[in-house]
């Protein structure tokens, strides 16, 4: 199993700007009122929208929560890497918090404790982050009933 951040709010930035990309070429050419600036200086705030959204989007990709066999792995960082990893049989605890527009999207931030609660994973914003604790939490009594054979 590995988890990423949604992208759900990057797909619709992507959209909105391209509609605004259109929009904002349709009405320059559409209009006379040029006043002899290039077409592409209305676009300069967009595009720059644009590279900033790329930005996330890489630091989406660069953050991942992983199940590698009995443990839980948590990834951050694009030139730089942080790994921290706990064992399943060790989590006690899997906690969601969702905003209200995270419940309208079926969005959430998920929470990893161990035992003694000095360990913790947090993962914000991810897909169907109940169906994710869930998962981490048979996975973790299913280690814990193993441990104890």
């Amino acid at each position: 199993m590995i988890v990423r951040q949604s992208a759900k709010l990057i797909i619709l930035g992507y959209i909105v700007l391209g509609i605004l990309d259109i929009a904002i070429l349709i009405l320059w050419f559409a209009t006379s009122y040029h006043w002899d600036i290039p077409f592409w200086i209305p676009l300069i705030p967009v595009l720059a929208l644009q590279v900033w959204l790329s930005f996330r989007h890489m630091a989406r990709m660069a953050n991942k929560l992983s199940v590698i066999g009995d443990r839980l792995q948590l990834e951050k960082g694009i030139a730089s890497k942080s790994t921290r990893t706990i064992e399943l049989a060790k989590v006690q605890d899997v906690r969601v918090d969702q905003t209200f527009s995270q419940r309208l999207l079926n969005l959430g931030n998920l929470s990893v404790e161990t035992a003694g609660g000095s360990s913790r994973l947090e993962m914000p914003s991810i897909d169907s982050p109940h169906d994710v604790a869930s998962h981490i939490m048979d996975l973790a009594k299913a280690q814990r009933t193993d441990h104890h054979l």
